[in-house]
This record gives structure tokens, sequence and C-alpha cells, in this order.
């Protein structure tokens, strides 16, 4: 019983304490002398904004809600807001005092002020209102009115808005307030005083260095600037006070400014398009929406406007937030300051929209968060283009240091660039541009002479390099040079010339392993035995770290005027002749135009073949490769014939190398690849298991075009890849081993099979063949010719053999044409057979009929090779 009437009495206390308490914030503000008002207010919603004064008056106690802190946040809302304050004046004077609304974006704001139940007088206001008249020269929303000593006053307030109902009412003193708006006035007169510093010095940055960059800045600031002036209410009172409608689509045009000129600064700042494809799409997604709305926005109502505009910041600002840590992330440095600017300018927004959601309460930080955090991002990305220009500059400073150094070295070098320009590295010797010069200045001072370019070429120069490495082939070469050198110099037909620094100059260097002189015929008095001792000396084996090595050198001769009258056609001709030398050991030739096979025909063979691709007229001939462990064909090589309409048969070794230096063959490639994947589909009909090899030049490996071209053409023809194989010399592999290498995995990859041909026959290195994705090496038929005959000739096969199965590949002999060689071969263990003992290369027709003779089983040879071939020996 006593508990419970302890409990009792307690509860009694807190009702009375709380009923006080809601009493004293519902009880009118007093006024006492020296005292701080203490504001607040009771507030009643109108849900159909259409109740009057009396309606409100006639409101029971019990329908008004109080507000002790005297400001509230209710959102966005179509409801009308009714407000009542009652102020008692318990001083013995007059108090002039001021009712402010804090909040400049109200639209339509109602004062009625009441005394004894008497309405004095009604005031409307608001921002879809003319500015003038106010009561007060001020954007918010403001009354004066006057209390009489010991007087009570009531202030019914009507508020209707179309954007977020924020009602922070505060009573003041007259005086109080006007020296706390002149504080508030200092305060933005440094916020937009900073910023349009900020804007003219970017301004006047990108005058000078016309970078874009400075320039979307000052106009993203400027959107902030005008942004922060319309909602704060200074534009409609100091630009366009007579036209709200102007203020309001203002303000909408503002947003999507502000984000366009952004977005434009942080993809140039942050040079996201270089580091983030993703992010950059996205931002110009943004961008497009942004410039969407923003000539869209006259055309649209103020509230759709405003919730189009809450939509893009949210996205805006999320984009523009990911943006900086994302390049900070690879390492742009710009995107550090990025970051720390833009949060405290997020953390802002976010507080303002809580505060505009009526999400967050009323007070100094919700609303003033985004026009501090805009402060404070102008300031920090300020520092950061200051950064970025002193790094330009000192970059620049430091690159005209480097462009001083470098021209001081260019000084330097000079005259060893132009002797490199006129001579040989390696030899020292006087180059082509030095010999074209020398030859065409001599003709042009004794037009009517008699002269000989003569050209000479170290033929075993490359087999050194290859055999003996780079640095024995460059001192052969030495050796070579000065000994022709030498022997000019007691030749008195050879041409000499000094140089400007006083050098005698009689033989030059007309590329890597090619001499060239210039003979005066008339000094020979058409005795050339001299010439020939001069040659007989030049082939002699050279004595290089205790080794005989031949150069093989080669001659051609072209002589003036006959052959040509400039130094570039005679240096060609001689050239020419040269080819035609037979091989000897100091052989030499004269230039013939009837022997030239380097003639214009050569080139319009090209074109030719082009149109007999075109016409479908070149034919593809197959060779099989049959087992030399079951006798089986395991599948047959692509081998193109051309049959020219004038020339008849033309030679694959004639026209191939033409068509890789014209570009034609990618287009011979094509031909042959859907030709030979075309008739393995029909040879499919006698032997399923049946393969095709197709050979691949260098041109055509790193063609990016292959690749699908045999992708497509498998589709075509509904093959499996593993029913393909790829040929392609090992030359050809190392002539771009990168990139060779790579094409060769891309063609692995997709499950083609690949051969490495004529595998012996070049210099490659084994460390990169045992990379290739290859599954096949056909031994070079040079490699087979005496192998029953000479016993290095079979250890070196044998060898090849071993070699190529450790790699893992399958080894191919090609080029049989005995049985005595195949039994052999298959005794030192080779997989499969290819050559004119098995069979020569048919066309499709015959290459079927053939294959169907040797039926039953497919199977071509005994694996005993006991016997002839058959159906043909």
């Amino acid at each position: 019983m006593i508990l419970s009437n302890a409990l009792r009495i307690l509860v009694l206390i807190l009702a009375s304490c709380v009923f006080q308490f809601a009493h004293a914030d519902a009880g009118p503000i007093t006024l006492a002398s020296d005292a701080p008002i203490e504001s607040h207010f009771q507030y009643w919603e109108d849900t159909n904004a259409d109740a009057t004064l009396a309606d409100v008056r006639a409101l029971p106690e019990s329908a008004w809600q109080t507000r002790a802190s005297g400001k509230a946040t209710f959102g966005i809302t179509d409801s009308a807001y009714w407000l009542r304050v009652q102020v008692r004046n318990q001083t013995d004077h007059n108090q002039l005092l001021i009712a402010e609304l804090a909040y400049s974006q109200l639209d339509d704001v109602v004062f009625h002020e009441l005394s004894k139940g008497t309405l004095l007088r009604e005031f409307r206001t608001g921002d879809t209102r003319p500015f003038y008249p106010r009561d007060v020269d001020h954007p918010n929303m403001l009354l004066r009115f006057q209390v009489a000593p010991d007087a009570l006053k009531t202030l019914y307030i009507r508020v209707a808005t179309q954007g977020t109902m924020v009602v922070p009412l505060q009573i003041w003193q007259q005086n109080d307030f006007y020296e706390a708006a002149a504080n508030e006035q200092k305060l933005h007169f440094f916020y937009y005083g900073s910023l349009a510093v900020i804007i003219l010095i970017n301004l006047a940055v990108f005058l000078t260095l016309r970078e874009k960059l400075y320039l979307y800045y000052a106009l993203a600031i400027s959107g902030y600037f005008l942004f922060f002036a319309t909602v704060r209410g200074y534009t409609l009172q100091h630009v366009y006070p007579g036209s709200p409608f102007l203020h309001a689509h203002v303000l909408m045009l503002t947003i999507p400014f502000l984000a366009m000129f952004s977005i434009l600064f942080c993809m140039e700042f942050l040079k996201v398009r270089s580091h983030s494809p993703r992010l950059y799409r996205a931002l110009q997604a943004m961008l497009a929406f942004e410039i969407l709305y923003f000539v869209s926005a006259p055309f649209l109502s103020y509230d759709t406007g405003i919730r189009v505009a809450a939509i893009s910041a949210f996205g805006f600002f999320s984009l523009l937030l990911v943006a900086g840590p994302v390049a900070w992330a690879a390492g742009v440095r710009a995107g550090v300051f990025f970051t720390i600017a833009w949060t405290p300018l997020t953390v802002g927004v976010s507080a303002t929209a809580g505060r505009a959601l009526g999400l967050m309460p009323e007070n100094f930080f919700t609303e003033y968060a985004m026009q501090i955090g805009s402060g404070l991002e102008a300031f920090i990305l300020t520092l950061a283009l200051a950064d970025r220009l002193y790094r330009e500059r000192e970059q620049k400073i430091q690159a005209q240091a480097d462009i001083l150094q470098q021209q001081k070295a260019r000084n330097e070098a000079q005259d060893k660039l132009n002797e490199a320009l006129t001579h040989d590295p390696v030899t020292g010797l006087p180059n082509r541009n030095r010999f074209e010069w020398m030859v065409d200045e001599q003709l042009k001072q004794d037009p009517n002479g008699r002269y000989m370019v003569g050209v000479a070429r170290v033929t075993r120069l490359k087999e050194v390099n290859r055999t003996l490495g780079l640095e024995r082939s460059e001192r052969l070469l030495n050796r070579m040079a000065q000994q022709m050198t030498d022997l000019a110099q007691r030749l008195p037909m050879v041409h000499a010339t000094m140089d400007a620094r006083g050098h005698e100059e009689r033989v030059y260097q007309l590329s890597g392993d090619s001499f060239g002189v210039l003979v005066n015929v008339s000094k020979t008095g058409d005795n050339f035995q001299v010439l020939d001792n001069a040659l007989k000396r030049l082939a002699e084996p050279v004595l290089l770290d205790h080794l005989a090595i031949e150069p093989g050198p080669r001659f051609g001769v072209a002589s003036y005027p006959e052959h040509g009258k400039k130094a570039a056609l005679l240096i060609r001709n001689a050239h020419v002749g040269m080819e035609m030398a037979p091989h000897g050991l100091y052989e030499s030739r004269f230039y013939s135009h009837r022997n030239d096979i380097y003639n214009e025909s050569r080139l319009t063979l090209m074109a030719d073949l082009r149109e007999a691709l075109h016409l479908n007229q070149p034919e593809l001939h197959y060779q099989p490769k049959v087992s030399l462990t079951t006798g089986r064909v395991e599948g047959v090589e692509a081998l193109i014939r051309w049959h020219h309409p004038e020339r008849g048969w033309v030679a694959p070794a004639e026209f191939v190398p033409l068509a890789e230096k014209t570009g034609v063959i990618k287009h011979l490639t094509r031909w042959v690849i859907d030709q030979a994947l075309n008739d393995l589909k029909s040879l499919h009909t006698i032997d399923p298991a049946l393969t095709v090899s197709v050979n691949v030049s260098a041109r055509d490996l790193v063609s990016t075009e292959l690749k699908g071209l045999f992708e497509t053409r498998m589709k075509r023809y509904q093959l499996h890849p593993d029913q393909i194989i790829v040929e392609l010399t090992e030359t050809a592999a190392m002539d771009d081993p990168d990139k060779g290498l790579e094409a060769l995995e891309a063609l692995a990859q997709i499950g083609l099979k690949i051969s490495i041909d004529d595998f012996g026959a070049g210099y490659s290195s084994l460390s990169y063949l045992k990379k290739l994705p290859a599954s096949e090496i056909k031994l070079d038929r040079a490699l087979l010719q005496d192998i029953h005959t000479s016993e290095n000739a079979r250890m070196i096969v044998e060898t090849a053999i071993s070699m190529g199965h450790g790699l893992g590949f399958q080894v191919v002999a090609e080029g049989v044409e005995t049985e005595q060689a195949a039994g052999l071969l298959r005794s030192l263990g080779a997989d499969l057979l290819q050559g004119y003992w098995v069979c020569r290369p048919r066309t499709l027709r015959e290459l079927e009929a053939w294959l169907v003779e040797g039926k039953p089983g497919m199977r071509i040879i005994s694996p005993r090779l006991t016997g002839a071939p058959t159906p043909e020996k």
C-alpha cells in the first residue's frame, strides 16, 4: 500500500512537471529589460491549405503543437503551416521588434498582427512576390511591429511553399537584429568576395595560358557564387526585385550550370579518361543529363524543376565523390587534393539535404554547411591549381635547363653527327650518301668522261656474324675495308677525292656488307689486269683469330653513260650486275638490261596475281604426309600453283617473295586458307581424320586479321581447329620474335596446330624455339640429301630428331625421294614422311583418286618399308 501510494505521488509530480513545461513553452514570449529574447512558437498544419485567419483563431488549444526551439523543418509538403507566437512587454517603454523567418526560399508568407483580439495589420511577402515593398530591406521574411508597455501582441503567420518547408522563427530587438544582420553581411561579403577573387584569378590564368581547365574551374565557382546568392535571396533583392518568376528559374538554372562545369573541371583536372574509362563514360553521361536539364529548366514548373535538381545533385555529387579516390588510387596527384576538397562539400550538401527533407534539425550547421563546404572546396582546389602551376613552372624551368644543356651537347656533337651522317660507324669509311654526292659531282664536272661504278659485297658476313658473333664479323669487315683501301691507293684509275678535313676518300661503304668505288676508265688504258689482280687479293682467305675465313666477295659493275647518268641508278645497276655474277672466288659481272630480273615486268606480275586471285585462277596442289609408324596418310600440305595466261607456270619462289614485299601476300593467304579449308571439307568424305597444312609468311603472322580469318573459315566449313596446321619457317618466326610469339600463341589458343618448316636451314635461337606453341617441326630437305651416304649428315639428322622430341615436337621429314632414306629416317625416330617417294603434289581430284586407291585403312606404305609405296612409286 505504501509503495502504491508513492508511485501515484511520483506520477502526479511528473505529470505536473510535464504540464508546467508544456505550458511554459506555449506561453507568451516575455520581454524584460536587458534580457535576451527566447523565441518559441506554436504551429498547426493546414493540410488543405485553405484555412482563413478566422478558422485558425477558432481552433482549440489542443490542435496547436509547440516548438520550443523556435525552429522547425517539415520537409517538402503541399500543406500550409500556421505559426502562432505571443509577445508580452513587461518593460516600462515601447519595444520595437522584428519577427524573422530566416529562410528566403519561402514562396508565400502572410503576417497577421493582433492586439486584444483585433487584427491590426496584415503583411504579405515571399519569394513569389516582388521584393518591394518589405518592412526591412533584407532577403529573409521580416515583420516590424511594436509592443507597448504591459501590452500583449499575437502574431499569426501563414507559410506555404513548393520547396522545403523550413520555418526558423526568431523575435529580435530591432537594434539587435540590425547588428546581427550587419555581422552576417560581413561574413557573406567575405565568402562572396573570396569566390570572386578565385574566379578572377582563374580567368586571368586562363587568358594567359589558354588552358581550358582554368576556365572550367572559374565557371564552376561562378555557378556556386550564383547558386548561393540566389538561395540566400540576394539576387532577388539586388538584381531583379520585381521579377520573382525569373528568380525561381535562375535558381533552377544555377544547379545544372555549376554541375556541368564541375564535371568538365573534374574530367580535365583528374585526367579521368586516361586511367578510368568507365568513370569517364559515367561522367560524360552525367554531363549530357545536366546539359539537357539546363536547356529544359526554363520550361519546367518550379516544383518539377526542384525535384529534378535534387535527383541530378545526388548523382552529380556521388560521381564526383568517387572520382577523387579513383584518381588517387591510379596515382594521379590531383586526386588527393580533389578528394580532400570534395569531402567537406559533400558533407555540407548532405547536411543541407537532410535539413531540406526534415531529417536533420534546423541549426547553424545545417543552414550554413553547404556554403562552408563549398568555400573549403574552392580554397583547397585553388591550392591544388596553384600547386599545379608551380609544378608546371618548375617543369618548364627544368625543361629550359634541359634545352640549354641539350643545345650545348648538340653543338658539341654537331661535328660527330656530320661525321655519322657521311661515314659508317664500324669501318669509318664514307657511306652511300657521300659516294652518291661524289659520283654526281664528278660526272657533272666531266660529263664526257668514261667511268665505272664498282660494287663489292662480302657474302659470308652474315654467316660469320651468326657463327662467330657480331664482334668478330665487325673485325672481319674492318679488315676487308682496310684491305680495299690499301689496294685502291695503289690503283691510279680509282677516283680519289678529299673531304673537309683533308682526308683522301677512295673506297665507300654502301651498306653493312657492300663497298663501292668509282673507276676512271680513261686511266686504265683498257688494261684491267691490275683490277683483276686486286679482286683476286680480296677473294683470298682472311686470317682472324687463327681462323682462315673466306669472305666470298662478289663484284658488280655499271658503266657511265651506258648504264645510267646518275649515281643512284649506276649503284643500283651495279648491284643487279653483282646478283648476276656466277658464284666463284672473284667473279664479276657487268650490268645487262636484258638479264635484269628486277624490272618493271615483275611489278606488273603482282597486278596480274591480284586479278588471278579475283578470278580464282591459282590452284592448290596437295602433298600427303605419311606416318612412319602406321603407314597411314595423316594429312596433306597445301602448295600454291599459278599458271599465267602469258608467262605459263610461274614458280612460287618467283611470285611469293614479291607478294610479301608488295602486300599482295595478304590476299594470297586469304585465298589459300579459304580454298584449303574448303578442299579439306571435301577430303573428309574419304578420310575424316585428315589434316591440312597451310603455309604462312612472316608478314601474315603479324597481321591482325589472321586469327579472325581462320575462325570464320572454320565456322563456315564446320572444321575443328586440330584439323588445321599452320606452317611457317623458323626464320619467319624469328623475323619479329616478340610479335611472332604473341601471334602464334593467339593461333594456338583457338586450337590450331603450329608447325615449324625448314627446320635446320636457319640460324634461329633454340631458347626461342622452345617458347613457341608448336607441335611439329619439319626437317629441311637440305639435311636429308646425303643422309644415307654421310655419317655426319646422319648424326645431324638424328640429333635434330632427338632434340625435336625432347622439346615435345612431332618430327616430319620432307623431301624424301628414296626408300633407303625413308627406312633410315624411320630407324632414327622420325614421325612423319613427305616427299616424291610417297607422292608428288597433286590436284584435289587427283589426290582424292590416289587416296581412294590406297584403301582399305588408308595405308599407303608399309610400316616396315619393305615394299614400294602403293599405289604409286
